[in-house]
């Protein structure tokens, strides 16, 4: 698969419109969409539901669609016709092979499609990618201007910058990042064990490979995070930590870059903070140079059981979803990867993040398991009930159990 490096070269390079989109029409067939709920990907369901003809496109936006999705498209006829995935939600659906090849309509529908859209595995097309994503920092430059310190770029230099915010007794609790005792905090601990250097399993094998020194230091760098942040921050995600931002309460977090075109325009935030936030890449950590984030791709895919009718009615409705008048629209809404796409000031720390050579996130059929574990296993320890030690003996633990039950060990 080629996309993340097509995306890591051409991630900070202007891009402008070449190809326009045919006006979408669809007479018959049906269309519906699961996807994760946030901005861009409405932007995009929104504009599929425009096609005329007599097809009604309905999408089902859920921030838990990563836990209906198998059992959805398992029904026949499935009960979506298609779902936006990301690098780790199509791990299941591959595995349990729910998803249609797209190579049939790629070639009938797809023209305007670029080469590194096109998600390809073991030689077939399985979803069209439309955007990237990646965590990285956001930060007040006003507040960190009134501390005497620069933009941070490395997880030492904001635990450095935070403390001084705090200290000054500017901001009691300066930094957050997403660290929700869910899938989030799991992500938290793959983006600061990759900044580590640290590989997830022993090579060419399903055995775990976070029971060591690197694992431990990622652990400790977590823990320090987490005491300049909220006490609750168990229960941050980004529908919690985006509006704390624009109250003016945060001088530093890290957030997914699809946040950014939303938190610098402003809408409902207190005056002096869209206009002091600044976007800049993911921090390295311990003289490492490989940024502490992950890579990631979001795209739609085709259900296996559903008709061929349904299946070409939906693909019609996604490219539609996905034209230069979406992007347009929409502009700082993402990182596209359309032609039509400009970035902007919205799109800087994905871009910084992508280029300085952050890894994608693993597509392995049993990284989820391990990621399940991380969550499961970490707030004891980042509450103090436990060591460092302990807790990777138990994500070890944990994730051997169920790569067992799995098949995968």
């Amino acid at each position: 698969m080629s996309f993340m490096k097509s995306f890591a070269i051409g991630a900070t390079a202007a891009l402008f419109a070449t190809a326009a989109y045919a006006e979408c029409e669809i007479s018959s067939g049906r269309v519906n969409v699961l996807a994760n709920d946030f901005p861009a990907l409405k932007a995009v369901t929104s504009t599929a539901a425009e096609c005329t003809g007599g097809v009604t496109v309905e999408a089902n936006h859920n921030k838990d669609f990563r836990n209906i999705t198998v059992q959805a498209l398992t029904a026949n006829p499935a009960e979506y016709t298609s779902v936006i995935v990301a690098n780790s939600s199509i791990v299941p659906l591959l595995n349990e092979g729910l998803l249609r090849p797209l190579d049939d309509l790629v070639a009938k529908h797809g023209q305007n499609l670029k080469k590194n859209q096109l998600i390809t595995i073991d030689g077939k097309i399985m979803a069209v990618a439309f955007m990237a994503n990646a965590q990285h920092l956001f930060i007040r430059q006003d507040i960190l201007d009134q501390v005497g310190k620069p933009a941070p770029t490395t997880w030492e230099e904001v635990i450095e910058t935070g403390q001084a915010i705090k200290d000054a007794g500017v901001m009691e609790h300066p930094f957050a990042f997403l660290s929700m005792s869910d899938w989030n905090l799991g992500e938290e601990f793959v983006n600061m064990y990759l900044g580590h250097g640290g590989e997830f399993f022993k090579p060419g094998t399903a055995e775990p490979a976070i029971n060591n020194e690197v694992g431990v230091a990622t652990l400790n760098m977590l823990k320090e995070l987490v005491a300049l942040s909220n006490p609750d921050f168990l229960t941050y995600n980004t529908a919690t930590v985006v509006p704390i931002w624009k109250s003016g309460d945060l001088a530093i977090a890290q957030l997914w870059g699809s946040s950014g075109g939303e938190l610098l325009g402003g809408e409902g935030a207190q005056e002096g903070v869209a206009e002091n936030t600044v976007l800049i890449g993911a921090p390295t950590v311990a003289g490492g140079s490989t940024p502490s984030s992950s890579l990631w791709w979001d795209g739609f895919t085709i259900s296996k059981n559903i008709s061929d009718e349904d299946a070409e009615a939906t693909f019609i409705a996604m490219v539609n979803g996905i034209s230069d008048k979406m992007v347009e629209a929409n502009n700082d809404a993402a990182v596209w990867l359309m032609d039509s796409y400009t970035p902007g000031p919205a799109a800087a720390g994905v871009a910084a993040t992508a280029a300085a050579g952050a890894d994608p996130y693993p597509m392995l059929p049993y990284m989820g398991l391990l990621h399940q574990a991380f969550f499961e296993e970490l707030p004891d320890f980042l509450q103090g009930n436990e060591s460092a030690e302990q807790t990777l003996a138990d994500i070890e633990a944990a994730y051997i159990a169920a790569a067992k039950e799995a098949g995968y060990l």
